[in-house]
């Protein structure tokens, strides 16, 4: 059977390639994903490249569907896995084509469907605004979409300052229905960030996006995910964070404790031996068998933020209070059972 090719769309002189992924649906439904919102990924991958990146098996998903239906040859196959497993989630980022006729008809089912009252997020398994967004703007057309309707629960993660080029849009959807913002940073300390996001946006470009989102008008504020284990999750650098935050005029900051599943351990582990050796063998310890954090671990945590939301004068909740009905997602389940020294990366 012959092989019909991937369309390449741009590459970048570091080897990143952006390539097209048909999609006749976009909007993934509660019963699909298990969890209590509808979601939207305009991309698969993420240039960014975080290590801890809970998202790279929808990446590896998508690349064995492709496989499948003949649209990669068996020799790109391991072009498009990555030499380690992990390399092409970063490398090789899918771009959905007919994304806007696609929404379309996916809110038309969402309207319809018993899960209508649900909220919208995006963002959860890619960055929205990541470089590829200046040139293909997807997310752009996305939330044009989404402008158009009145009574929805929207909320966008993202790590970059390009969400507030569509300040306008933004204005226009929280006009008729709610809207959170949610810039993820997870350190103020630049060298930890280099460390741990190869490529993401620096600390205090991430604030300023905050302080000129709310400057106009748009409910935004920080959600520090994921809190590291004996890394970031001191007071010190929490307290900092907050501080920070309410600074930049933040309506809410949020966090949430590393989720470490099967498919992030070959790229993550290694960053812990390598940066934080003294680390390596507990986190190997504690998330053996698991993919959240111990639940003493999560409840410790959870006590230490609900403290500095209080100091700082925000709403006491977690993230997923504003994106759950009745039931918990599995990584809520983490909490801290000591209080932890931090670890300076090794160079």
């Amino acid at each position: 059977m012959r092989v019909r090719s991937l369309t390449v769309l741009d590459e970048r002189l570091r080897g990143t390639k952006f390539v097209t992924l048909d999609s006749r649906s976009v909007l993934n439904a509660p019963e699909q994903t298990g969890m209590d919102f509808w979601s939207i990924n305009p991309y698969v991958g993420c240039e960014f490249g975080c290590t801890y990146c809970y998202a790279r098996f929808a990446h590896r998903y998508v690349v064995e569907r492709a496989h499948a239906a003949r649209r990669l040859a068996d020799e790109q196959l391991a072009e498009y896995r990555g030499a380690n497993g992990w390399e092409a989630f970063e490398q090789r980022i899918f771009v959905k084509a007919g994304l806007q006729a696609a929404l379309r008809a996916d809110l038309r089912r969402y309207h319809r469907s018993a899960e209508r009252n649900a909220p919208i997020v995006i963002g959860t398994a890619t960055d929205p605004y990541q470089p590829a967004e200046r040139r293909f703007r997807l997310t752009r057309l996305v939330l044009e979409e989404l402008a158009k309707c009145e009574g929805l629960s929207v909320g966008i993660i993202t790590k970059s300052p390009l969400v507030t080029r569509d300040i306008d849009v933004l204005q226009r959807i929280q006009q008729h229905n709610d809207l959170e913002v949610h810039l993820s940073l997870i350190s103020l300390d630049t060298g930890l960030v280099r460390v741990l996001e190869a490529r993401s946006p620096m600390p205090a470009v991430r604030l300023r996006a905050v302080t000129r989102l709310t400057e106009a008008g748009v409910n935004a504020g920080l959600i520090v995910a994921p809190v590291l284990p004996g890394i970031s999750d001191d007071v010190e650098r929490l307290d900092a964070l907050f501080a920070a935050a309410r600074a930049a005029h933040a309506r809410f900051v949020t966090a949430s404790p590393l989720r470490l599943y099967p498919g992030i351990r070959d790229r993550f582990l290694p960053v812990l031996d390598e940066h934080f050796p003294h680390l390596a063998e507990r986190y190997r310890r504690a998330y053996a068998g698991r993919g959240a954090a111990p639940p003493d671990y999560a409840r410790a945590l959870t006590r230490r933020v609900t403290k500095l939301q209080e100091k700082y004068g925000f709403e006491t909740r977690d993230m997923r209070a504003r994106y759950r009905r009745n039931q918990l997602a599995p990584q809520w389940e983490l909490n801290l059972d000591a209080e932890t020294t931090r670890e300076q990366p090794s160079r």
